[in-house]
């Protein structure tokens, strides 16, 4: 250094506050994914699709819970409900899943988000948290309206608002079920592209390209490929599930005694899908 040399003080001071660490990340992105999912702290055309689809599904379980209390009859049960509303959850999941991860990758902040003490496994675990809870909420929310419904008009007092309860509960964790396979399917089409059109598109063709297969399997001659025909989409895969599991479930399908198997790949599909985007961002974090 000459001596004509002068060292500036433009003011920068160190930062002296708390550090939250990873947890509190975590908990950033997660909070700030579910905002997103719904379009909170965006513009209004942000907010139009999932609003609208909120809107829908709700103003269903209003008009099943009015139905109910005027005839004493439920056309849907809990289950039934969700089976119903799983096309708009569809779309519900093409329009937000871009916005959770194919936008990062657009803006290229991943390797920002990185250099912080963040991991891959954080980044992803709080996307899939927020896309769970948000597509679980949306299906939860109205099914305890049908519940309200149901049990300010029970005419056994206590024990119908129990028995009311006890329906409700597993429709949860069907409702949870579905949050985890459309979610994982979803991320993992999502983290492909950068591009939000393309990722929805995708994602959409996934469950159109399937459904028909069920179909051709459902009408062959063998009762072992008509029993095994749901395995063949994500729908109705979730269906067969619940058939098996929740007791008066009726979602109409003819499962037989391979409830067991719907079950196993329903987990190997959820913990593929989720093991796969993990994997995707490693390698994102390492470049």
């Amino acid at each position: 250094m000459s001596e004509s040399s002068v060292i500036h003080d433009i003011g920068y001071q160190r930062y002296t506050g708390p550090r939250l660490g990873r947890g509190a990340v975590f908990a950033a992105i997660y909070v700030h994914g579910l905002r997103a999912a719904y379009g909170l702290g965006r513009s209004a055309k942000a907010k139009i699709f999932p609003w609208l689809v909120v809107g829908i599904v709700s103003l269903v379980a209003v008009i099943l819970a009015a139905v109910r209390a005027q005839t004493g009859l439920l056309p849907l049960n809990y289950i039934q409900f969700a089976d119903a509303m799983s096309w708009l959850i569809i779309f519900f999941v093409a329009i937000v899943a871009p916005e959770l991860v194919s936008r990062d990758m657009r803006s290229g902040v991943l390797p920002l988000y990185f250099s912080r003490p963040l991991r891959a496994a954080d980044y992803i675990g709080a996307k899939v948290a927020a896309m769970v809870t948000a597509v679980w909420a949306l299906l939860a929310g109205p099914q305890f309206i049908i519940f309200l419904g149901g049990a300010f008009t029970t005419k056994t007092g206590m024990s119908g608002v129990w028995n009311e309860l006890g329906d409700l509960l597993p429709a949860w964790a069907y409702s949870l079920l579905w949050a985890l396979l459309f979610t994982g399917i979803g991320l993992l089409i999502a983290s492909l592209t950068g591009k939000r059109a393309f990722a929805a598109g995708g994602i959409v063709a996934v469950f159109l390209m399937t459904t028909p297969v069920v179909g051709v399997l459902s009408i062959l001659p063998s009762t072992t490929a008509q029993e095994l025909a749901a395995l063949a989409s994500p729908m109705t895969l979730v269906s067969g599930v619940g058939q098996w599991l929740i007791t008066g479930a009726n979602t109409g399908l003819n499962i037989g005694r391979f409830g067991p198997v719907y079950a196993i790949e329903a987990i190997t599909l959820i913990a593929t899908c989720l093991l796969l985007l993990l994997a995707r961002y490693r390698r994102v974090a390492s470049l």
